[in-house]
């Protein structure tokens, strides 16, 4: 793959777990992906807790806000070479069409927003959606995505866990 490969998060209000995972993509796999998220119903903002998990590591938080998927299916749009929904509500069988043919894979995760209104559970929720996502974005990152098929990223960004890649075989 000559260009950087765009990658779309997916989830509900884009305003947590798919901004947490844009955000880490954007920090450490910037040399090979640009990084994108949006919602079904996007939030007004990122979620304070959000910003309280990403503000220690990150760079720029900037670029960071909820949208609508709805943004991402336009002409002018990037063209997504992988979409990744973070919850079933924003799977494929739900998602509008994105232009292009990317490969739609599916990483459930958690709803911190759904945690209890105790503020400190709510905090430990957040914690570990984190700790989640970041451990799943540093095994994609290190995918050989550029030298595999179609069929074989969706089967190694679908089948990751969250301790080691995938055993995927490749021409």
């Amino acid at each position: 793959m000559s260009r950087k490969c765009n990658v779309l998060f997916l989830c509900r209000a884009n305003s947590a777990r798919s901004i947490m995972a844009e955000a880490l993509l954007r920090e450490l796999g910037a040399e090979r992906f640009e990084a994108f998220s949006a919602g079904i119903e996007p939030a007004d903002d990122v979620h304070p807790l959000t910003l309280a998990q990403l503000r220690p590591t990150m760079g720029d938080l900037g670029k960071v806000r909820p949208k609508s998927w709805s943004v991402y299916t336009k002409a002018d749009a990037p063209v997504m070479d992988v979409v990744i929904a973070m919850c079933e509500e924003a799977g494929e069988a739900h998602a509008p069409a994105f232009p292009g043919k990317p490969i739609f894979c599916q990483w459930n995760f958690a709803d911190p927003l759904e945690a209890s209104t105790d503020d400190g559970e709510q905090k430990r929720v957040f914690e570990q959606v984190f700790r989640q996502i970041l451990r799943r974005i540093s095994v994609f990152v290190a995918l050989p995505l550029h030298s595999m098929k179609a069929a074989e990223q969706r089967l190694a960004v679908n089948a990751m866990d969250e301790h080691a890649p995938p055993s995927v075989a490749v021409d």
